[in-house]
């Protein structure tokens, strides 16, 4: 599939000026998933190895079965799968990421091997800032023009100021692995991450929003972002096992 570039490409050795987004991007670069795969898995419960005779078969005439699966929480056939993303969003995106362990694998790149691009998120014109309510009962509403204008020029000055040290102190010799410390939590990361399906339906359910949802959830919107942008790569693969995950309140099996 094509390759997504990034909105800002510089590099450390090109250019000393941070570069600023409001986007995360996701890029699907390996998968072994399809809806058969949940029906041989099922089958062999049943039916040993004739359960083979599902992988030339068209999953469409047994969208029935995952239904039942996904609806009665028999989880493991949804888990004879794989799919990698290679993602870009700021390192407090990776922080909630990380929650996520079981059925997941995470490569991220490491500020101790490498100069640390100066690529930093600043929210886009769209991202509500003022929270409204009390926790566990409140809403995220659109800032006015002079907070999204305070917002994006003080999230700036700090970029450049911590930038602007982190390269003075590797300059003057100071190991990459100390001087990273002064970088802020916007700064863009990147990482391998690696589920199935039925580890990223869990995902989608608490970092998502959804009509369809049976229990809410209330996900910052930035790790929604790329929630969104994996689950459309996986409806894709999937769409059987996806139109049944959302038909019964996108709850995990």
């Amino acid at each position: 599939m094509p390759r997504k570039d990034p909105q800002v490409t510089h590099t450390p050795e090109e250019s000393a000026k941070p570069g600023f987004r409001s986007d995360v991007s996701v890029e699907l670069v390996k998968h072994s998933a399809a809806d058969t795969d949940v029906l041989w898995a099922a089958r062999v419960s049943t039916a040993g190895e004739q359960s083979l005779d599902e992988l030339t078969k068209d999953p469409e005439r047994s969208k029935g079965l995952i239904n039942y699966l996904m609806r009665d929480r028999h989880g493991s056939p949804f888990e004879h799968n794989s799919m990698t993303f290679f993602i870009s969003a700021p390192i407090f995106v990776f922080r909630e990421f990380m929650r996520h362990r079981v059925g997941w694998s995470y490569n991220e790149e490491s500020g101790r091997y490498r100069q640390l691009q100066p690529v930093f998120y600043v929210p886009g014109e769209d991202r509500r800032l003022v929270q409204q309510g009390r926790p566990g009962k409140y809403e995220f509403v659109p800032g006015t023009r002079e907070q999204q204008e305070l917002t994006g020029r003080v999230m700036e000055a700090s970029y450049r100021q911590s930038y602007v040290a982190y390269q003075e102190m590797l300059d003057a010799g100071v190991a990459r692995e100390v001087a990273r410390a002064v970088l802020p939590v916007g700064l863009f990361s990147s990482m391998y991450a690696t589920c199935n399906a039925r580890s990223l339906m869990h995902f989608l359910g608490l970092r998502t929003q959804h009509e369809q949802a049976a229990v809410p959830s209330f996900p910052q919107r930035e790790i929604e972002m790329v929630g969104e942008l994996m689950e459309a790569e996986w409806a894709r693969l999937m769409p059987l096992t996806h139109a049944a995950f959302n038909a019964n309140g996108r709850i995990a099996p």
